[in-house]
């Protein structure tokens, strides 16, 4: 038989109320050729009967103590049929019937390594989160003049420059920042496709922010992606806050929720002093790792 033209491969944990959308979005898309794959984390609310009832061409079910974000990406596009891997959170939410084709149809450029979808907020996101989301993928996203920027919850890679060098699995964080960066350094691009449009946010906590933004600047100072300068209180904590809280500002003024100023400027502060302990722990594990 033909192979589809595209792999749909999903990431799932607990996000049945996200399910009961995406699966159906998806079966609504105009570009009909593709297959799904799913790789389950052990989910116990209701997931893994939605994913099993949407008939996937593979459901790989592994406990979360094995979750592991470059390998299972590695081990979805190994099962994967097409060409053209995209790549999909459970809880991301396709936006209308045109979401997989312009995926598609910008990896066919055989100079295209990987290519993004637009992400805008869910209804209930706070304002500082909604400011990440404009600033990334707004229509004046700031995102085009940063020096690399690239989002694996709604994308799509090309098999043959994967399968030259896959995710590293020694990262447990910031994995497709890395191996985009690899691609582009490579001569390959890679693409913003604002045509394909996905839901997607998380209201996170103070400590996971801080979780997080460690984990994302030490897989950053890991792959060598992180300066000397980043592990400096004054840039990344002081004048950083001030600079996220500018924004913050702004988009609050502009929006009308400036109530939410506050709640802000206490997630960039958890935010901007996760990034510098994870900075210095990545940067010190290199230099342990090179003696």
């Amino acid at each position: 038989m033909k192979p589809p033209a595209a792999s749909i491969i999903m990431r799932s944990f607990n996000e049945g109320w996200a399910l009961k959308e995406t699966l159906p979005a998806l079966r609504a898309q105009a570009f009909k050729d593709w297959e799904l794959i799913v790789i389950d984390s052990g989910s116990t609310d209701g997931s893994q009967e939605l994913i099993r009832a949407a008939r996937p061409a593979h459901f790989v079910q592994i406990t979360p103590a094995e979750y592991n974000p470059g390998r299972v990406m590695n081990h979805g596009l190994r099962l994967a049929a097409a060409e053209c891997g995209i790549f999909l959170n459970a809880d991301a939410t396709p936006q209308g019937a045109q979401w997989l084709g312009p995926l598609v149809g910008a990896l066919q450029n055989p100079r295209t390594a990987a290519c993004f979808s637009r992400q805008i907020p869910r209804p209930d996101c706070r304002a500082v989160f909604a400011c990440d989301y404009d600033r990334c993928f707004g229509p004046r996203r700031a995102s085009a003049r940063w020096e690399h920027f690239f989002s694996m919850v709604s994308s799509g890679l090309r098999r043959d420059v994967w399968a030259q060098r896959g995710f590293r699995e020694d990262l447990q964080y910031a994995e497709d920042d890395e191996y985009t960066r690899w691609c582009r350094a490579r001569g390959h691009d890679v693409v913003y496709v604002p045509e394909s449009v996905a839901m997607h946010s998380h209201n996170y906590t103070p400590a996971q922010v801080w979780k997080r933004a460690l984990g994302d600047a030490r897989a950053l100072a890991q792959a060598g992606s992180a300066r000397a300068a980043d592990r400096r209180w004054l840039k990344t904590v002081a004048l950083g806050w001030l600079s996220d809280v500018r924004h913050d500002a702004a988009f609050c003024l502009r929006e009308r929720r400036l109530a939410e100023l506050p709640h802000a400027a206490r997630i960039r502060w958890h935010q901007r002093r996760g990034k510098l302990a994870g900075f210095r722990q990545g940067w010190t594990e290199v230099q342990g790792g090179s003696r």
